[in-house]
């Protein structure tokens, strides 16, 4: 069994902001009460069955739904490689790459500055200053890129048959977001950040360890050299089983992972027994949340030690999909509501 010790959740501690909340229970001190917050939001197909269902019809920006729902604000800011947008976006270059000329042709094309929208970042900076809510930004990782660009098949071959053009990809990557974190920080400093990497499935890493130290490990020190002079919270967005990846992650200053996926076997007390300064957000098992109320509430309970502990968020373990209703997502809110509340944590 598992030696848990209570979280330091003090119900009589005055009333925090989202930024004291968040970055209070990032660092294991005390806080008011759990952070509510769903760090996936939903698939388009749920938010299209819930429009039918007596969401307002109007509502479609998941920011402005969050609010709606009641959730504490967070606003993210997915910097594409890719496309000249702030958010996550199907690219278009997909495994085009086949070779350095193939890189060097596209990479003008690619790695677009941002700047209108890094300048439209100065009013959530502001709300984030209040404490009314938490900004966090998304880079894309060495990993993710690189697989967009080859496709993954050509990807794997290339760590063998042309390093030479994986280490030049990931550079320029490095170069360019740094020189993002660089311009971000002068408009907004982001309360934590999140790298989409996505190299894990059901059975563990796609790579392995001496791939990861050779070929991204160099390049991901360096970045979170810079997070830290930031003081931003670094979080690893991963699918699958993450176990085996955590050290690895850990070794190069990366602070968390999510989502912690239940089906792909992650356990996220058996994580915190081996790490207990991971950081990690997620681990609320999607598939109970159409099994009703006694499913939802033992789901809940399972993750109560890992409250209790500290450095962890509840949220869904990936976006809500489609199966659940409307009314059955209430009911999941009522009881974050209920679960994040301090007398349940304390």
């Amino acid at each position: 069994m598992l030696n848990i010790p209570m979280t330091p959740v003090n119900p009589t501690k005055p009333a925090m902001n989202h930024v004291e909340r968040f970055r209070a229970v990032m660092r294991f001190q005390p806080v008011d009460r759990m952070p509510r917050w769903e760090w996936a939001m939903w698939w388009d197909k749920t938010i299209e069955r819930w429009h039918g269902e007596g969401l307002p019809a109007g509502l479609n920006d998941v920011f402005d739904i969050s609010c709606h729902f009641g959730l504490d604000p967070y606003k993210q800011f997915w910097f594409s490689t890719t496309e000249s947008t702030i958010e996550a976006v199907q690219h278009h270059v997909e495994g085009v790459v086949a070779g350095m000329d193939d890189y060097l042709a596209l990479r003008p094309k690619i790695y677009p500055r941002h700047e209108e929208a890094i300048a439209g970042m100065a009013p959530w900076a502001l709300r984030q200053k209040d404490g009314k809510l938490v900004v966090w930004i998304t880079l894309e990782g060495f990993f993710w890129f690189t697989r967009t660009l080859m496709g993954f098949e050509q990807f794997m071959y290339a760590y063998i048959d042309q390093p030479e053009l994986v280490h030049k990809i990931s550079e320029d990557l490095l170069a360019y977001n740094l020189d993002l974190l660089e311009r971000i920080s002068r408009v907004c400093v982001p309360v934590f950040l999140t790298i989409a990497e996505d190299m894990s499935y059901n059975n563990g890493p796609m790579i392995s360890r001496a791939i990861f130290d050779e070929f991204m490990a160099p390049y991901y020190r360096r970045l979170m050299e810079r997070v830290k002079e930031l003081d931003a919270f670094a979080i690893v967005d991963t699918d699958g089983d993450v176990t085996k990846l955590v050290p690895w992650l850990q070794s190069v200053g990366v602070d968390g992972v999510l989502p912690l996926e239940y089906q792909a076997g992650v356990d996220g007390l058996a994580l915190r027994e081996a790490y207990p300064d991971l950081l990690m957000i997620g681990h609320y098992n999607k598939l109970v949340m159409n099994q009703g109320e006694a499913a939802m509430r033992r789901e809940f309970e399972r993750l109560l030690p890992l409250m209790r502990r500290g450095g962890f968020i509840p949220s869904v373990d990936h976006q809500t999909p489609p199966g659940v209703s409307l009314q059955e997502y209430h009911l999941y809110l009522r009881l974050l509501q209920e679960y994040t509340q301090p007398d349940l944590q304390g």
